[in-house]
């Protein structure tokens, strides 16, 4: 049985609508949430092994804003890119096509894995007038304070590519697995918000496309962070982090937005690496904030 949404009350005010676009020769699958008429649209990108649902926790809480919010080549309802390896310079060629086709010109927002897409996608020349992070990756995995696990994660990875491959699609997909990887990123204590996590991993965690995809995504994801980006983004760019991250450490965080020439940092505390699921509002009261316009804007 499914655990009760939390947002859905919010999101269930939200109009939203399936689409499909042409990109890399593939077909993108993404949801747009929000009146059609609205003045600021946001282009929201996911993380690693998750997909467009993820984030909808915070489009609740983002009323009146327009969100295009695609599922990743390879995740979720987007299949594979034919003939690419997905690393980090597919999914960012990737996201310049999609976001001129779609939403040209968008607020771009990226989570986790996301955000190193996005600040690639825009130092390479992705046209968007502010950035947004959430949970930025600021330095590599393997040396944030659980680096031991990462290691794990590596040979896990490794193993599932290299076995034979109904086996390795087995114990990519494996539940127990993708419960271990919930519990040790999970900071509430509430135990129905915890029950809702959970779900949402064991629902959406293992939906993507093949192993080959999974493995050459996993290593985008551990090989690059938002640093080697970072001084080649010129626009205003908001870091929403959290104190106990443990992918990226909250003093990680502090360094990483001194390599923007325009960063501001919000700090979430009480909270690690779900701020998308555990504290949406507060990550959502936070970019509207730095969306709203300024008194130089109106001049």
């Amino acid at each position: 049985m499914a655990a009760p949404n939390p947002y859905a009350p919010l999101l269930d005010e939200i109009p939203v609508e399936r689409r499909e676009v042409a990109v890399l020769g593939g077909t993108t699958a993404y949801w747009v949430y929000g009146p059609a008429e609205a003045d600021t649209t946001i282009v929201a990108v996911h993380g690693f092994r998750g997909e467009h649902h993820g984030l909808e926790p915070v489009v609740a809480h983002l009323p009146g804003i327009r969100v295009v919010s695609p599922d990743l080549p390879g995740f979720g309802e987007t299949g594979a890119v034919p003939g690419r390896t997905h690393d980090i310079a597919l999914y960012a060629d990737w996201l310049r096509e999609f976001a001129a086709a779609v939403a040209p010109g968008a607020v771009i927002l990226g989570h986790s894995f996301g955000s190193i897409v996005v600040a690639k996608a825009v130092a390479e020349g992705l046209v968007a007038p502010r950035v947004i992070l959430v949970n930025p990756i600021g330095a590599p995995a393997l040396e944030g304070p659980r680096g031991i696990l990462t290691r794990l994660a590596v040979f896990y990875y490794w193993a599932g590519a290299r076995l034979p491959r109904r086996v390795g699609e087995a114990v990519l997909r494996n539940g127990l697995i993708v419960r271990v990887m919930s519990e040790s990123m999970a900071k509430t204590r509430d135990p129905e918000l915890r029950r809702f996590v959970h779900d949402q991993h064991d629902t959406y965690f293992s939906n993507f496309a093949d192993r080959d995809v999974l493995h050459d995504a996993f290593l985008a994801s551990v090989s690059n962070d938002v640093r080697a980006f970072a001084p080649r983004i010129a626009q205003p760019t908001l870091l929403v982090a959290a104190e106990r991250d443990d992918i990226t450490p909250i003093e990680v965080e502090r360094r990483l937005a001194t390599m923007f020439s325009d960063a501001e940092l919000v700090e979430i505390p009480d909270v690690g690496h779900l701020i998308h699921y555990e504290t949406p509002a507060v990550a959502a009261a936070a970019i509207t904030r730095f969306l709203a316009p300024s008194d130089a804007d109106t001049r």
